[in-house]
């Protein structure tokens, strides 16, 4: 039995989480924390966190699982680089488990994008378009981000250097370096994310669609069971996965 508590418990994937959680033998939710609750009282009682709350609080969090030993899941997005750096600094006191998408589909959509990035080689122009719901309130996803990674990583370019947020006005020709993306906003969309290798006549695109959250929940749910008593270290669901 893998005993968990989940942050950002009130939220809208913290619902889905205990959703599926339930539907879990192997798992039990031992608490829920939300906005103004104390995880401190509870931390004991559980093997590992699962944080879906906002990207101020998971430092905190994080720092509260390495004083009581406890793994640690974060599915929350939008951190900014010292919050990053904060988290990730504990990795080697608990094993952390951190990945902009814990879906099975999208993890597939990570290993494949690096695979046709090698395959078809420089002479592809890279693009990235992803929506989500209206309420969303960061740009761009952390998958579309962890996407845009991977092209740079592939083609050996620094990303900061490269990358093009949407064009505007007279931007001049595409650059054969640029690495496109792009954010759309709108209605109940859950996540789509589509990347685009352009060339001369021809074009491929790789897209995943997610119709539910409750594919993320069962990837994190799923990734909580794994992460217990792990070594301490920064995973992400590739190692969840196997696909590394």
């Amino acid at each position: 039995m893998t005993k968990v508590i989940i942050t950002g418990a009130k939220g809208r994937m913290g619902a889905v989480l205990l959703t599926c959680a339930a539907r879990i033998p192997q798992i039990e939710v031992v608490a829920k924390i939300g906005s103004g609750d104390d995880i401190s009282s509870v931390i004991d009682k559980c093997d590992v966190v699962i944080d879906f709350s906002y990207h101020d609080a998971t430092p905190k969090f994080a720092e509260i699982c390495a004083r009581h030993n406890k793994a640690l899941v974060v599915g929350t997005t939008g951190h900014d680089a010292a919050q990053k750096t904060q988290v990730t600094a504990l990795k080697s006191k608990i094993p952390i488990v951190w990945s902009s998408n814990y879906s099975t589909g999208v993890n597939t959509l990570f290993w494949l994008t690096r695979k046709a990035t090698e395959i078809l080689g420089p002479d592809f122009d890279l693009e990235v378009v992803e929506m989500h719901h209206r309420l969303k309130k960061d740009a761009p996803s952390g998958t579309a981000q962890t996407l845009v990674e991977i092209l740079a990583d592939v083609r050996k370019q620094e990303l900061a250097k490269v990358i093009r947020h949407g064009r505007e006005g007279l931007v001049g020709a595409r650059t054969p370096t640029e690495i496109g993306l792009h954010s759309l906003r709108g209605g109940d969309v859950v996540g789509d994310h589509t990347v685009v290798f352009a060339n001369i006549g021809e074009r491929v695109e790789l897209t995943h669609k997610a119709s539910s959250r409750e594919t993320f929940a069962n990837g994190a749910l799923r990734a909580a069971q794994w992460v217990v008593g792990k070594a301490p270290g920064l995973y992400d669901m590739q190692d969840v996965l196997g696909l590394k």
